[in-house]
């Protein structure tokens, strides 16, 4: 009996250690991906075959009841107030050319120039000697406002040339202050890269570079698609919050347990098969987990709040998972509600470190900036030591600067400016 029970043991492990195998590519993937995902597991198993979610239309699978709050003149308009609509650059960047980076009317029409200019990749290649001859003004006069877009999203749009764009998306990393002059000489020299590769940063120079976007609108290239949310989260007739897999939209396992073959290599398929059934089954009960997480921390937004601090960290302990797992985890997923359809990632905040949240520090920079002297502003030099000092935590001055721009709030010596022509 002890030799059944140990056999058993082995045979259970073995089971669990497919599924998890299984269940991380499965669970990382969006829902429109899964099937692409799954594709490895069943090309070489003969007993499986997949049926695809998307027969049926988008429209089709939404439930009435998460609709039927959201306040719309026809059903057209309700479906389209549950998709994400795909905005242009162009619509992104006009957003941006405004006080306070482009405050003036000539500073606003050099920045309406600089984006009529762009190439096919969001390189600048404008004539900028003409334009500045046209209007009475100097090459540095422009290229002063121009280099402002370093500060526009997304970053290392509007620059001259691939090493320019490395360079605005460099202000605004989180490199330290050590690795960043290497940083600036590696960029500048980007056929040589293999010259600099036993300095002591090299390896943090070559980690921020490799998530720069080149060219800079490379996530405007792609097609867009139709967003398919994983969860559906709306309130019952009872006026109760109710969660909802979006399942019909998953893929359907079917294994033919009767091939016609008894060999030990279909019993292996048939038991890989079943180990892939239970990985869809994990994801299905894993982001059903996370839906209910959210609607325990973020309640308020669902009945028309605002989003509430949310770290990572508090889902991975929850799950006893690494917040990185948990990132790749809520990674291209949706959820559909009455207010829309949002990325998962929006109901949370990253983590300076375990307990302070990008959104809090955030939150105390404005109030800093609303209580300062007018007759001196507070530097981001003075703003990063008020920081650090209440929340105990190590950030460098263009952490502070990239967060300003954020909030859209002008440097010091700007609102110095603002504030005196306030008065």
């Amino acid at each position: 009996m002890a030799a059944l029970r140990q056999t058993q043991s082995v045979e259970n492990k073995h089971k669990l250690s497919n599924t998890l195998r299984n269940w991380l590519p499965i669970l990382h993937s969006s829902l429109s991906d899964l099937g692409e995902a799954m594709a490895p597991f069943v090309e070489a198993n003969p007993v499986v075959e997949i049926e695809s979610g998307y027969e049926e239309s988008f429209e089709a699978k939404i439930p009435r009841k998460v609709i039927s709050r959201a306040v719309s003149n026809s059903r057209t308009e309700q479906i389209e107030a549950l998709t994400i609509q795909g905005r242009t650059l162009y619509d992104v960047l006009d957003e941006q050319l405004g006080a306070p980076l482009f405050p003036t009317p000539l500073s606003e029409e050099i920045a309406h120039f600089v984006v009529a200019n762009l190439d096919e990749f969001g390189f600048y290649e404008g004539e900028s000697e003409q334009f500045c001859q046209e209007h009475g003004i100097t090459m540095e006069d422009f290229e002063k406002v121009r280099l402002r877009f370093a500060y526009v999203d997304p970053v290392g749009i509007g620059a001259k040339d691939l090493a320019e764009s490395f360079i605005f998306q460099l202000d605004n990393s989180e490199i330290s202050d050590k690795a960043y002059p290497l940083a600036v000489t590696i960029i500048n020299n980007l056929n040589d890269i293999h010259n600099y590769s036993k300095e002591d940063s090299f390896a943090e120079v070559m980690h921020i570079l490799s998530t720069f976007k080149n060219p800079p609108n490379i996530e405007y290239q792609e097609e867009s698609m139709q967003i398919v949310p994983d969860l559906m989260i709306f309130f019952d007739d009872d006026n109760n919050i109710e969660v909802k897999l979006n399942d019909a939209y998953y893929p359907t396992i079917n294994i033919d347990t009767n091939y016609a073959v008894e060999h030990s290599f279909i019993t292996q398929k048939i038991k890989e098969a079943k180990s892939l059934v239970d990985a869809l089954e994990m994801r299905k009960a894993t982001l059903y987990k996370v839906g209910l997480m959210i609607v325990e921390y973020q309640y308020d937004f669902f009945t028309g709040g605002r989003i509430m601090p949310l770290t990572l960290k508090t889902l991975a302990d929850e799950f006893g998972h690494n917040p990185s797992t948990i990132s790749r985890a809520i990674a291209n997923k949706y959820i559909a509600c009455d207010r829309g359809t949002f990325a998962m990632k929006e109901f949370f905040t990253t983590a300076i470190d375990e307990d302070v949240s990008n959104a809090a520090i955030k939150e105390y920079l404005i109030s800093l900036v609303k209580t300062e002297n007018r007759a001196k502003p507070l530097s981001d030099m003075k703003l990063l030591a008020l920081i650090e000092e209440k929340f105990k935590v190590k950030m460098v001055r263009r952490t502070i600067a990239k967060y300003r721009k954020q909030l859209n709030i002008a440097g010091s010596s700007e609102r110095k400016k603002l504030y005196q022509l306030s008065t």
